[in-house]
């Protein structure tokens, strides 16, 4: 990994197309690398969840080229590489497992390096679902989905409302996952863990611990789907 981190710095340095067409085959020889550690994790997640064994790199991975334009930040390359290991792929709006490498050791998305459980996107209906689902069963929500991950995890509240909905209690323990719009679980890491050794057992062994997570999710998304 520290190759990817040191080509992703320099080209956080040189954010341009010319640099980055001299630089075209180092890219590919890192681009490589990191495709071998994503097939790598998908054999790992996948010998405790079946949805994801069957996946490719086109289903998981992302391009490094950046989309400029809605974004006032016109540089065209990515500092991070990125992996999403959801059932059906990075497309299908199931929660998943994603793991980032960045340019940064610190930070919100996209700097620093991280592990996230979930998603970032939902169907309203199945956010509706989810609020009533974790008021109405949240002792179980707790101990079964939220004890179990590893305590380095913690919810997601990007995106969240600033206030909890009026149909809920603002004074409940569950308050805050009212307010929130991408239901997940994070954990930021710096470079040590990501350039120890079996970082893909690693990274494997505390999504595992997210599991409960993504089921209760992923319930959720597709009861919405059966509604429609």
């Amino acid at each position: 990994m520290k190759e990817i981190l040191n080509f992703l710095r320099e080209l956080s340095c040189n954010n341009n197309k010319e640099w980055f067409t001299a630089n075209k085959g180092r890219y590919l020889e890192v681009q490589q690398q990191w495709y071998s550690f994503c097939e790598t994790l998908i054999g790992e997640i996948g010998q405790y969840d079946e949805a994801i064994r069957s996946l490719t790199i086109k289903d998981c991975t992302y391009r490094i080229y950046r989309d400029t334009r809605f974004s006032k930040d016109k540089s065209p390359y990515k500092t991070h590489f990125g992996v999403f290991l959801a059932p059906g792929g990075k497309k299908s709006m199931h929660a998943g497992y994603y793991f980032h490498i960045s340019a940064g050791e610190e930070g919100n998305y996209p700097n620093g390096h991280m592990l996230a459980a979930g998603n970032y996107c939902y169907d309203p209906k199945a956010v509706k679902i989810l609020r009533e689902d974790i008021s109405d069963g949240w002792k179980e929500f707790k101990t079964q989905v939220l004890d179990v991950a590893d305590p380095a995890f913690e919810p997601s509240m990007e995106d969240a409302l600033k206030r909890v909905p009026k149909e809920y209690p603002a004074d409940a323990p569950y308050a805050d996952f009212m307010r929130m719009k991408s239901y997940g679980l994070m954990m930021h890491v710096d470079d040590r863990f990501i350039t120890a050794p079996h970082l893909a057992k690693r990274v494997a062994a505390l999504f595992r611990t997210t599991k409960p997570m993504i089921d209760y999710i992923n319930r959720a998304v597709d009861y919405a789907r059966e509604e429609i």
